[in-house]
């Protein structure tokens, strides 16, 4: 009895693992960055007043006007990227049909450059061609997958979305709290999201966990102890 063996590996990247990867990376991040600016906000003009709805109110408006903020970037930045990505596909589809030789030739030349032999990586140009020539070109020359372009839309409400969930951890518990230990218990709140971000994003780019926690924790506590005492100089200032 034949027994069927994958030829898979458990470990090994494959192209749409890799989006997954890069949109759960980008996730992360975007939420490890509502979290630093909210952190900042509220903790900066908890310094200044002790005012809970002052607080509140500039904590929703670092929110609201963060979240927009990064899902406008993103829009425009993968906007512009996709823009680039269908002039370079227009352009490769010209060149396809004017000069088909030459293209093919040029592929062949990329798999040979891989460490293939002109005789394979001739047949592979050539095979790659009669099955889908804008495809083979685009994958092999420009990295661009013709049928799965980015999308600005996604990465724009993926921004919104992770940044506004970061941000909710240390609005959320500064104005939970009682006046005399609102500031505490947001910096013990947000050192446990950053340690999480840290520890997630370390996990997704294969790095060290122990350094990816201490620099995200470290960026986050400078972050509240210098907006901290900027609200305390402008309160002291304005009182």
């Amino acid at each position: 009895m034949t027994e069927t063996v994958s030829t898979e590996h458990p470990h090994e990247p494959h192209a749409d693992l890799g989006g997954k990867l890069n949109w759960l990376r980008a996730g992360v991040l975007g939420a490890n960055d509502g979290i630093v600016s909210v952190a900042g906000i509220v903790v900066g003009v908890a310094g200044a007043t002790t005012d809970s709805t002052v607080i509140a109110t500039a904590g929703i408006a670092g929110l609201v006007a963060g979240a927009l903020s990064m899902a406008g970037g993103e829009y425009v930045s993968v906007s512009t990227q996709r823009d680039t990505e269908r002039a370079q596909l227009r352009l490769e589809k010209r060149e396809l049909k004017e000069m088909p030789e030459a293209e093919e030739r040029e592929l062949a030349e990329i798999y040979e450059a891989k460490g293939l032999s002109r005789e394979l990586a001739d047949e592979v140009a050539r095979e790659l061609t009669e099955k889908d020539a804008l495809q083979a070109h685009a994958e092999a020359e420009l990295g661009i997958d013709p049928d799965n372009l980015t999308s600005p839309w996604q990465a724009a409400w993926a921004s919104l979305v992770a940044f506004t969930v970061g941000a909710l951890l240390p609005l959320l518990s500064i104005a939970w709290t009682s006046t005399s230990a609102r500031v505490w218990a947001c910096a013990s709140a947000v050192v446990v999201g950053l340690a999480l971000t840290g520890f997630l994003s370390a996990k997704l780019g294969d790095a060290h966990v122990g350094r990816a926690i201490a620099r995200n924790v470290g960026v986050g506590a400078l972050t509240m102890l210098v907006t901290y005492y900027v609200g305390v100089l402008f309160g002291v200032s304005v009182a």
